[in-house]
C-alpha cells in the first residue's frame, strides 16, 4: 500500500496548492495562491484567488483567476500566469478585506470575458 501513496500522480490536495507561488513564465515571483473555487456540482476547480502586492497583509489585493489561465511549471513547482503588468492592473480584483460576489453570474461572465476563456459553465 505505501508504494501507491509514493508514486508520482497527476492529484494534488487543495492544502498544498493553497500557498503555491504564482510566477511569470520567465520565473518572476507575482503572488500566491490564495484558495480554490470549486463548482460544487461538477466538483471542478473553477478559479484560483492569486494573492499580490501590499505589505504584511496590508493592502493585499485578490485576483480571481480562471484556473485554465494557470499552468502549472515542474521547474518552478509553481503555477505560471502570462500575463503583463498593464493586464494585471486592469484585472477585475477585490480587496482582501472584501469578498467577490460569487453569486453574480455576470461578475464571473466579465472575468472570463476579460480573460478570453469560456466560462467553465458554458457559453461565452
Amino acid at each position: 500500500m505505501a508504494d501507491v501513496l509514493t508514486k508520482p500522480h497527476q492529484l494534488i490536495a487543495s492544502d498544498r496548492v493553497e500557498g503555491t507561488a504564482v510566477r511569470r513564465p520567465n520565473g518572476d515571483r507575482l503572488g500566491h495562491i490564495e484558495r480554490l473555487m470549486i463548482d460544487k456540482v461538477s466538483g471542478r476547480v473553477s478559479y484560483a484567488i492569486l494573492s499580490f502586492g501590499g505589505f504584511l497583509g496590508m493592502g493585499t489585493s485578490l485576483l480571481p483567476l480562471p484556473w485554465a489561465r494557470l499552468a502549472y511549471h515542474p521547474k518552478f513547482e509553481a503555477y505560471v500566469l502570462d500575463i503583463d503588468e498593464e493586464e494585471l492592473k486592469q484585472a477585475p480584483s477585490f480587496r482582501a478585506d472584501k469578498d467577490f460576489d460569487w453569486g453574480d453570474r455576470s461578475q464571473e461572465a466579465e472575468l472570463h470575458r476579460y480573460y478570453g476563456i469560456p466560462p467553465y459553465w458554458g457559453g461565452f
